[in-house]
């Protein structure tokens, strides 16, 4: 290696059940590469630092301008985009490796299609009542709309379940970012009145009990979502539903034992 050239050292792994392995590439080197367009050019003369051809790197991308998400690995073991990871902040000998918390699909492409599952499990959507003009809905302040749109910046791009020490094979828990998206889906007027069904997911197994409280999901987030202060907020609201459901049950209870106490 030269100061003029920059060596990505990758893990691939051919499919799912192969063993993995590391191969380096040294590529001519450019201030305003990113590794998404390193990887490019490696695609496009796929021969390692051996001088050996070799199978092109499998990688996933789309927006590249951190938008999609799509591009997410572990750059120097630091979970974040490829697309913005630009060559002049990274060492001459960059290492890349796909995320752990995802399904490998080959090489830096993995599936994190359960994410979206997640989502699904949360109810987290704006249910629509039919397809015919509703009118104008309820204003929303600007700090309200100011506030929500932080949350909305959420890409799905898995930064904050790779950093978070719950979620493991061992643990059930959805991760911060669905927390997040329920959170959102809860400052719209409308949607609040869906909110109720959306906490009776995350108090079920792999809901917000399951959160350590490590905080690595805002060390990690791209986009600087505070997504503890979702997890902390949504706690509460858990907590009030909770002593709501006790309340409820207690009084069906009190008015089942009078309907069976004989009448005088």
């Amino acid at each position: 290696m030269t100061d003029s050239t920059f060596v990505l050292r990758i893990k691939r792994q051919d499919n799912p059940k192969s063993s993995p392995y590391w191969e380096e590439f040294e590529l001519p080197y450019k201030a305003h590469h990113n590794i998404v367009s390193m990887l490019m050019e490696i695609r496009r003369n796929p021969v390692n630092r051996q001088a050996k051809r070799t199978m092109p790197v499998v990688f996933d991308a789309n927006c590249l301008e951190e938008v999609c998400g799509a591009c997410t690995m572990l750059v120097n073991g630091r979970v974040r985009q490829a697309c913005s990871a630009l060559a002049q902040d990274l060492p001459p000998i960059t290492t890349l490796e796909p995320m752990s918390k995802f399904p490998l699909i080959r090489d830096l492409w993995v599936d994190r299609s359960i994410m979206f599952d997640y989502l699904k499990r949360a109810k987290s959507w704006v249910p629509i009542d039919g397809t015919y003009d509703l009118g104008p809905g309820p204003r929303i302040s600007a700090e309200v709309q100011q506030f929500a749109y932080v949350f909305s910046r959420c890409m799905t791009c898995g930064c904050c379940l790779e950093a978070c020490p719950q979620v493991n094979s061992h643990s059930k828990y959805m991760g911060p970012q669905v927390i997040g998206q329920v959170f959102l889906m809860g400052q719209h007027p409308t949607s609040a009145m869906n909110q109720d069904e959306r906490l009776e997911a995350l108090m079920g197994i792999g809901g917000l009990m399951d959160c350590g409280n490590s905080q690595n999901c805002d060390e990690v987030c791209p986009k600087g979502i505070p997504l503890t202060y979702a997890i902390a907020s949504l706690n509460w609201d858990a907590t009030k539903k909770w002593l709501r459901n006790i309340s409820r049950e207690e009084k069906l209870a009190v008015e089942k034992l009078a309907y069976k106490l004989p009448k005088h």
